[in-house]
C-alpha cells in the first residue's frame, strides 16, 4: 500500500524557520501531485501549497513570499519550507499526494501530520 509520513514539525520562535519532510512508499508508479495542508484547532484543513509532477507550485496567499515546497522525485519526497514564522501558522502539517500506483490505481493519500507550534 502507498503511504506518506510527514517530518520536521516542533516549536519555534516567531521569525523563525522550520523545514518539513514528506516521504511517499510504495508501489509507486507515478506521484501527479504532492501537497501541504494545515489544521489549527477549530478550523477546518486548508492547502497551503501543491507542487506538481512538471514542478508548477500553487499558494495560499497568507503563506506566499514565506513558504517555499519542493520535491525531490528520486526519493518521492516534498519539503515545506517555512521562513519568517508567526504564531498563526502554528498548528498540525499535513501531506497529501495524488499517486497512482503500479497498478495504475489512482489514490489520495494523506500523511498523520506533524505539529508546528510557533511562541510569541
Amino acid at each position: 500500500q502507498v503511504q506518506v509520513v510527514e517530518s520536521g514539525g516542533g516549536l519555534v520562535q516567531s521569525g523563525g524557520s522550520l523545514r518539513l519532510s514528506c516521504a511517499a512508499s510504495g508501489s509507486i508508479f507515478r506521484i501527479n501531485f504532492m501537497g501541504w495542508y494545515r489544521q489549527a484547532p477549530g478550523k477546518q484543513r486548508e492547502l497551503i501549497a501543491r507542487i506538481s509532477s512538471g514542478e508548477s507550485t500553487i499558494y495560499a496567499d497568507s503563506v506566499k513570499g514565506r513558504f517555499t515546497i519542493s520535491r525531490d522525485n528520486a526519493k518521492n519526497t516534498a519539503y515545506l519550507q517555512m521562513n519568517s514564522l508567526e504564531p498563526e501558522d502554528t498548528a498540525v502539517y499535513y501531506c497529501n499526494a495524488a499517486v497512482v500506483a503500479v497498478a495504475r490505481t489512482t489514490l489520495e493519500v494523506w500523511g498523520q501530520g506533524t505539529l508546528v507550534t510557533v511562541s510569541s
